[in-house]
């Protein structure tokens, strides 16, 4: 199959690339910058995911498209609620339009977990609204979709703003293991490369307009995760420091489940009568 990996340069998405190569797709990469894990059989189309013309360029005569360009730091999106909304929101719109108009046979969408949660702040919402976004396209267009709400993700490739990767930087430059948050912190981490072989996977047809997510087995206690580092970084314990810092944007052991906002209804107790505002109406 033709495949096109929206965000193919990033941390997750040059894995995807690597792994649906190695499985015999013949794979586009899009994003918004050219890919450092290219393969000689793979071709790169350079755009924003704002642009609907680069955009086509990549999509058209693709069966499958994979969008995983996003604004994905959460701290980022967190103070720029604008900039999340242009390309988390808009710039899937934008993405949907296209497969749309070229028939693409599924659009398999890289959510978060925090698209169903009470935290993730502007990321959150951003996701949810695009999660939306492609139910409605389904149920208007009949575009297919596969909807993937990834938890905690580590490994090579990883930017700014990866948890593991941060505190691993911190270690090696600096010497000390600084955690943000509290010691009683716990999350499922799961590998990269676990999560592009379920990504692949989700191709099968069974998977076609579901959601699924996408985690690892274990909890892993953050405590536990900093004295493994320690060990291996070789950083004495008066070196690790819990900053314990309250930030409603993160949850701590696990996601508050998302709760729908229920309006009042606002009674008028005087009505302008129906019929007779019909009739001013007509004139």
């Amino acid at each position: 199959m033709k495949i096109v990996v929206l965000g193919g340069s990033g941390f997750m998405g040059s894995h995807l690339c690597d792994l649906l190569s190695s499985k015999g797709h013949k794979v586009n990469i899009f994003d918004i910058k050219k890919s450092k894990y290219k393969k000689k059989n793979q071709k790169m189309y350079i755009g924003s995911i704002l642009d609907k013309k680069e955009l086509s360029l990549a999509v058209r005569g693709c069966d499958f498209v994979y969008h995983f360009a996003a604004l994905a730091d959460l701290d980022i999106a967190s103070n720029e609620p604008l900039k999340s909304a242009k390309i988390n929101i808009v710039g899937t719109i934008n993405a949907l339009e296209i497969c749309k108009k070229y028939n693409i046979k599924r659009f398999i969408f890289a959510s978060s977990i925090y698209a169903n949660t009470e935290e993730g702040n502007f990321y959150g919402s951003s996701k949810q609204a695009a999660e939306s976004y492609i139910e409605k396209f389904y149920k208007t267009f009949g575009l297919n979709y596969t909807i993937l709400r990834f938890g905690s993700l580590y490994g090579n490739r990883s930017g700014r703003g990866n948890g593991i990767q941060d505190l691993i930087n911190s270690g090696k430059k600096k010497g000390k293991l600084i955690y943000g948050g509290s010691k009683k912190a716990a999350r499922k981490y799961i590998h990269v490369k676990d999560a592009v072989k379920v990504c692949v996977e989700v191709i099968q047809k069974k998977y076609q307009n579901q959601y699924l997510t996408i985690t690892g087995k274990r909890t892993v206690k953050i405590k536990n995760l900093i004295n493994i580092l320690a060990k291996y970084l070789k950083i004495s314990k008066n070196k690790i420091r819990y900053l314990n810092i309250k930030n409603a944007d993160h949850y701590d052991i696990k996601p508050t489940p998302f709760k729908p906002r229920i309006g009042k209804n606002l009674k008028i107790n005087k009505e302008i009568n129906f019929k007779k505002s019909l009739m001013d109406l007509i004139g």
